[in-house]
């Protein structure tokens, strides 16, 4: 299930013409369907999004599996489209799920309160004037991530460096001595890219949630590169052609709910010693 923005009513004038805003670059449109392409950035038409007021983020308690993350800025790109093979996956398996685009969604960077005095980062975060604390709430509830992101510059992308980042408040409970929220997790990742780097940003993100307790699934890691000898452009007909990337995603999946279906955060419940930095 992908959960789209809580939105509070549609930006529609009297002409029928709806306000469209890229949700990569911020252009605005007025019409009654999205362009078939930013002028401004060079985004396709399914990166636009109809330009509406919302309120924060919540989380409702309904208990689901897994947490769906696409990290990219592009809602529906190359890391989307890993993305959209995932919850085929979950949905074939009958797998309950959510799934977020963080591009749609406000997260601010952290503050670095545990800087300051460790015992300023607490859960739940002093921040909460954004989208962040229902996802915090959702990391504590599912029993699973999987994590999406392309890559920029040998690393994860920006968004998804903020929205790890904002996790330091349930990471820092074990030095503060309180019970983990989320030690006996699983985690998988997910990574696209159009050359070098991937092996890189999937352990860059996996020791982020390493240090929060989180089990990484055995073959958790799937990534898929075209090249530098190609360019950008011809990646996404690429990946939409690739079988490999199509059963790797597929395999990471599985094996994510594989490992899930054991139940370690329930059997491992007390029986762990955190060693985190």
């Amino acid at each position: 299930m992908q959960e789209a923005p809580q939105r509070r009513g549609e930006e529609q004038d009297h002409t029928g013409e709806i306000t469209w805003r890229c949700n990569v670059c911020g252009f605005i449109f007025k019409g009654e369907h999205p362009p078939k392409g930013c002028p401004r950035c060079g985004s396709p038409s399914p990166e636009f999004i109809p330009d509406e007021k919302r309120g924060w983020l919540t989380y409702d308690g309904s208990l689901f599996d897994v947490l769906l993350i696409n990290g990219s800025t592009h809602r529906a790109h190359n890391t989307s489209y890993m993305v959209d093979l995932a919850e085929r996956e979950l949905e074939s398996r009958g797998v309950s799920y959510r799934r977020f685009n963080l591009s749609e969604y406000s997260i601010d960077h952290c503050w670095c309160c545990y800087s300051i005095k460790a015992e300023y980062c607490t859960y739940p975060c002093r921040n909460s004037q954004d989208d962040m604390p229902a996802f915090h709430q959702m990391l504590a509830s599912a029993k699973a991530v999987i994590v999406a992101s392309p890559i920029n510059w040998n690393n994860m992308s920006a968004r998804l460096k903020d929205f790890l980042d904002r996790t330091t408040c349930m990471q820092n409970l074990f030095h503060l001595d309180k019970p983990g929220l989320t030690d006996g997790k699983v985690v998988g990742i997910l990574i696209s890219g159009h050359e070098d780097g991937a092996v890189k940003t999937a352990l860059d993100i996996y020791l982020i949630f390493e240090q929060m307790g989180y089990i990484l699934a055995p073959f958790g890691i799937a990534f898929r590169t075209h090249g530098s000898a190609y360019k950008s452009s011809t990646d996404a007909e690429f990946f939409r052609n690739d079988r490999k990337i199509r059963d790797d995603v597929r395999g990471v999946v599985s094996n994510v709910v594989e490992l899930m279906q054991l139940d370690l955060e329930s059997r491992l419940k007390g029986r762990l010693m955190p060693v985190s930095e």
